[in-house]
């Protein structure tokens, strides 16, 4: 990693000496882009979730093919998480993120255009290998630019962008194809606004904290409080293998796929549910699936705030994270086993809100690449834990819509669901937390 310049640092100590010591708070303005970014790539993700039902009619879709083209999207993705973790550790987060972020808008613009099921499939293919280094970049930024009692806080602050785009994309798209009557237009101004993030992004990231203009020896302290070793020199220590225990990554991997097999199967299938089963429509689409994924990101927040919050009171760190994942997990399961008994549609809306927000509590499993793998591996175990959540995601719609054409109701859908929820509970058990952060921070 490259050294600051002396030049830059003598004049942030001089600095530093004006402030009386108060620390910069740059690494958080670096999470609002990451947020903000986050916010904006599930708005691309889910606009063809929301447009569905009109492109149905339009290419005259069956169920398979609509389970196809919305799970096509995880493919690349999925085959280039991988890759794109060691271009992570390789050239860095800024740079990967300002090239992903160009493309993936590009592709969201060219959806417009499509004038079938296929050509729609191969934007959506496009896509998915556009964005598929944004989450490793943020899991690698927050080993970077966070100490180890801000990690769960940062790990949220990105993972909560998703619900909340989910949210706003719901509400946004709906009301774009219901005002303009195109979900071609609604595609092409949501890649055009991506475009516009990719400069934002690239101007204002950076990989070594100690490079920013703007941060200041007091906040460098904070980021490099409780490491063994500081950044600089554990980024050059060298690992083996993907440098995270076996057991460790078992759980991530199962517990991070079967989350993604519940959130991805709402967020993918989730309007055409709301439509079908409860008889709602587009914009009544729209407003539930804000309410639903909004209450999500309220979710994200509170368990990242509430995991930091009792390890500074004396938690294990263990317990605390893998305590509220449990109870992330058995709520999630629980609803889904009661679902079906609900006639209101507004009722189940309500509860499905209420399962977001605990489900979201998922989100804490991007603090886990940064405590469990070598410094020189996060970017690398990031992608690794986000290609297992990529193939849930590339799964559960193809299997939500063969459950659907062949038995006809959303009942086994939400049995399915509440498996999912099961096997995140046991997946999370797995993982072992009580040595973090003892070797490298």
């Amino acid at each position: 990693m490259a050294q600051a310049n002396p030049a830059v640092i003598q004049a942030r100590h001089a600095d530093d000496q004006v402030v009386a010591g108060k620390a910069s708070n740059v690494r958080w303005r670096i999470f609002a882009i990451i947020f903000a970014l986050t916010v904006i790539n599930l708005v691309d993700r889910v606009s063809l979730s929301i447009a569905m039902p009109t492109i149905a009619g339009e290419f005259e879709l069956t169920p398979s093919m609509q389970g196809l083209i919305l799970s096509s999207f995880f493919w690349a993705y999925a085959l280039l998480q991988i890759p794109g973790g060691w271009l992570i550790d390789r050239y860095g987060p800024r740079r990967v993120i300002g090239w992903s972020t160009g493309l993936w808008g590009t592709f969201q613009t060219l959806a417009a255009f499509a004038t079938g099921g296929l050509s729609l499939m191969f934007a959506r293919v496009a896509l998915g290998a556009a964005e598929a280094p944004l989450f490793p970049s943020g899991g690698k930024l927050n080993s970077l630019w966070l100490g180890s009692g801000e990690r769960s806080r940062g790990a949220v602050l990105m993972d909560c962008g998703g619900p909340l785009g989910v949210a706003l994309g719901g509400l946004i798209i709906a009301y774009l194809i219901a005002v303009l009557g195109s979900w071609r237009i609604a595609f092409f101004i949501a890649g055009i606004a991506t475009l516009a993030m990719a400069w934002l992004a690239w101007y204002y990231l950076r990989d070594n904290p100690a490079e920013h203009p703007h941060v200041n020896a007091a906040e460098l302290e904070k980021i490099n409080d409780g490491r063994a070793t500081p950044l600089a020199e554990s980024a050059r220590q060298p690992a083996k293998g993907l440098g995270i225990a076996s057991r460790s990554l078992t759980g991530i991997l199962l517990g991070r796929a079967s989350w993604a097999m519940v959130f991805f199967g709402l967020l993918t299938w989730g309007p055409s549910y709301l439509a079908q089963a409860r008889g709602f429509d587009i914009k009544g689409i729209g407003a539930a699936t804000f309410i639903i994924f909004l209450c999500g990101a309220a979710g994200s927040l509170v368990g990242g705030f509430l995991c930091d919050l009792l390890i500074r009171k004396g938690v294990a760190r263990g317990l605390a994270a893998k305590g509220l994942l449990t109870v992330s997990g058995l709520v999630a399961l629980a609803a889904f086993l009661l679902l079906p008994s609900l006639a209101n549609p507004y009722t189940a809306v309500a509860l499905l809100s209420l399962t977001a927000f605990f489900l979201m509590w998922g989100s804490l499993y991007w603090s886990f690449p940064a405590l469990l793998a070598a410094p020189a591996r996060v970017g690398l175990v990031g992608g690794v834990m986000n290609m297992a959540g990529s193939l849930g995601g590339i799964a559960v719609p193809i299997l939500v819509g063969v459950l659907l054409q062949y038995l006809g109701g959303y009942s086994a859908v939400l049995g399915f669901f509440a498996l999912c929820s099961a096997l995140f509970i046991a997946g999370t058990l797995l993982i072992s937390l009580d040595k973090t952060e003892v070797n490298h921070g």
